[in-house]
């Protein structure tokens, strides 16, 4: 009866263990609200819209660099049509000088026409005027009679008479001729001096008409060098334009990307959090299974108790068959339970392998029961000065933080012999006993052993 009563009870706590395990596992699983639903994403979506705007940015990187390559094109295209218009302007100034001096030299030769046709007006006038006399003295021997011919050779007196008459006849009629000629050659020098200057004038005329047509190409050209260099700026201004408008998007970007970063690291940490935790309590499940096992054994023993005083007259506590005793000789009280807590240095969750009794520093500490010391010695996983003991029937205890210890390994100690005091050495947040009892080689809570008060 007592068998099938036991067997009851372990099938009950162990139903209801695993009720509060799978009751844990909703409540992580259960979103609080849909508003909460809609803000806690998993690491995946938040890894994939990671990639989507790491793509992004890249592209945008890439019209950034596009957009800057373009500028500097615009910028070396300028400053070509800048350095074209320049040149441009030089020509057309040159132009100007050479419309200039053209015009300075028509100018001069207008007035050498000007004084060569007045020397042909004059020579004109002087020859007109020398035609108009012989012909007027001409007319005057006709009316006279003293021009003829036959007048002559009849009045001459004598032969050399004649040839004198005649000679001097002929020797007017040279001088006549040739004050002609010389007047008439005079005229045409003029009038040839008036062609060629007349021609060089012409030829003035047409370069210079020459250069006002080169000019107004220049001008063309210089119109459209200034239309181009206001379409460049234009498309200068846009290209900055753009470009500032790429980086501020860039910047929205990497902002954006470093909130996603944060919180796909909540979400990956929450998430191990998570699995942890479930870990964790699956442990704490098949500990606690095993522990209602254990504790089956115990309640058999618990018709055999018996009262044990420390030596010395000092309270002892109450132990079992087996010997367990508090660790220490004063009263004291449990400030940190067995099991699943918040560490109060690291500040995670993890699982606490016994109890934390409350003393003060340099209060006498007690082997919990009978054995061998088989660690006396230093911990280096945070339990400071520490030591524990072997009690030979698949029970171990062990007491950490000490200030020092007063056994050595191998050593055998009674229930009750001092083996150090209380300190705060390891990690800890001030004097206390870290009280752990093993079977088997795993925890157990020393409450269901011994009764702290």
């Amino acid at each position: 009866m007592f068998l099938f009563d036991t067997l009851k009870k372990h099938k009950a706590l162990t139903a209801l263990m695993l009720a509060a395990a799978l009751l844990l596992c909703n409540v992580l699983a259960t979103p609080a609200s849909a508003a909460d639903d809609e803000e806690l994403r998993s690491s995946s979506e938040i890894r994939e819209q990671l990639d989507q705007m790491e793509a992004q940015r890249q592209e945008n990187e890439a019209e950034i660099a596009h957009l800057e390559s373009q500028l500097q094109e615009n910028l070396t295209e300028m400053e070509a049509i800048v350095t074209q218009k320049n040149i441009i302007d030089q020509e057309i100034f040159l132009l100007h000088k050479q419309v200039d001096t053209i015009n300075e030299m028509i100018s001069a030769y207008n007035v050498l026409i000007a004084d060569k046709q007045a020397e042909l007006n004059k020579a004109q006038e002087r020859l007109d005027t020398l035609n108009e006399q012989n012909k007027e003295r001409i007319r005057a021997m006709e009316e006279d009679g003293a021009l003829s011919y036959w007048s002559v050779l009849f009045k001459a007196n004598s032969f050399s008479d004649l040839l004198d008459r005649l000679n001097m006849i002929e020797e007017i009629a040279a001088a006549d001729q040739r004050r002609l000629e010389e007047m008439k050659e005079s005229a045409e020098k003029e009038a040839l001096a008036q062609a060629e200057l007349a021609a060089e004038k012409a030829n003035l005329e047409e370069t210079q008409e020459i250069l006002a047509a080169t000019e107004a190409e220049l001008q063309v050209k210089r119109a459209e060098a200034d239309q181009l260099l206001m379409d460049l700026i234009a498309t200068g201004e846009e290209y900055e334009r753009y470009l500032e408008e790429s980086e501020e998007r860039q910047q929205q970007l990497l902002e954006e990307i470093n909130k996603t970063e944060i919180e796909y690291e909540d979400a990956l940490a929450s998430e191990s959090y998570s699995r942890w935790l479930e870990e964790s309590y699956s442990i704490w499940i098949e500990e606690s299974i095993e522990e209602s096992r254990r504790e089956e054994s115990r309640r058999q023993e618990e018709a055999t108790r018996v009262t044990y005083t420390a030596p010395g007259g000092s309270s002892g506590g109450t132990v079992g068959s087996s010997g367990w005793r508090s660790p220490l000789l004063e009263p004291s009280w449990v400030t940190s339970p067995y099991g699943m807590r918040l560490h109060p240095v690291y500040g995670d969750w993890r699982m606490h392998h016994g109890v934390d009794l409350a003393s003060y520093s340099g209060q006498t500490i007690v082997a919990a029961r009978s054995g061998y010391v088989t660690q006396a010695g230093w911990d280096p996983w945070g339990g400071g000065n520490y030591v524990r003991i072997d009690h030979g029937d698949g029970y171990a205890s062990a007491y950490l933080h000490m200030t020092y210890y007063t056994v050595s390994k191998g050593q055998w100690v009674n229930a009750g012999e001092m083996i150090g005091t209380v300190g705060n050495t390891g990690v800890g947040t001030g004097p206390h006993l870290h009280f752990s009892i093993y079977y088997n080689g795993s925890s157990v809570n020393p409450c269901d052993y011994v009764s702290f008060s």
